[in-house]
């Protein structure tokens, strides 16, 4: 299929697609943009559709849609648009593993894409996001993830209700507390095995309601002229921590 038309029903799918949630929401559907993303989302089976530049040919088996280069500009969310995008079907939402990241009320698209990213490379099992953390499936997340959106669990659900079932199950629940909290390399092999670790909000940190029900604050050293890190750069650091194998 070629397409010219800006005016094409596809088209204005595509464009709301890449920027209205409610529509994503409603069909179930997102955009990833660029070869990368795109392969990462055929491998997994989730790439539903490709739209092309029309010069770029692409052996992989999937419905292709080619259009001009003024329509993937008016697509596409990025300054430089790429030469292809793709239309992925929502990944499933399921809740397994030992190792559980929950994510309270994080608001930067590129923090979220940064820590999904994160996730996968130091070995969560699955994400969980509260029900106010911005949309997993924001265009600004789904770049900054690098295609491991495709590679880990990720549930939006109360984090309360989380907590309350993984402890029942005496999974150990850690939280951060910059003031209170035991250095994150002090754990022992056994405390890495399992556990909730929460991170919270980039302005507010975690809930009071939430550390409250923590079995452990977590802080991470460093110099005292620095009040804090980015969260997206605090998560990394204790994820690490607690997929090294000592």
């Amino acid at each position: 299929m070629y397409i010219t038309s800006l005016t094409n029903e596809k088209i204005k799918k595509y464009k709301k697609l890449n920027r209205a949630k409610k529509e994503r929401d409603k069909t179930g559907l997102f955009l990833v943009e660029g070869m990368h993303l795109v392969l990462e989302a055929y491998k997994t089976g989730c790439l539903e559709e490709v739209i092309l530049d029309e010069e770029i040919p692409l052996p992989i088996e999937v419905e292709k849609v080619y259009v001009t280069k003024e329509i993937l500009a008016k697509i596409s969310d990025c300054q430089t648009p790429p030469k292809i995008m793709g239309v992925c079907k929502k990944c499933e939402e399921k809740m397994e593993g030992d190792r559980i990241l929950l994510l309270d009320g994080i608001q930067d698209p590129g923090n979220l894409g940064t820590i999904i990213r994160s996730a996968v490379a130091f070995g969560v099992d699955t994400i969980i996001l509260s029900p106010d953390t911005v949309d997993l499936y924001n265009p600004k997340v789904i770049r900054a993830t690098q295609g491991m959106i495709f590679h880990i669990h990720i549930v939006r659900e109360e984090l309360e209700r989380v907590i309350k079932t993984y402890q029942e199950k005496n999974y150990p629940f850690y939280a951060t507390n910059v003031s209170y909290g035991v250095d994150a390399r002090s754990l022992s092999f056994s405390q890495k095995q399992k556990y909730l670790l929460c991170m919270g909000n980039e302005g507010n940190g975690v809930r009071p309601d939430l550390l409250e029900k923590a079995d452990l604050y977590l802080s991470i050293p460093m110099k005292e002229e620095v009040e804090s890190l980015n969260v997206a750069v605090a998560t990394s650091i204790l994820l690490y921590e607690l997929g090294i194998k000592r």
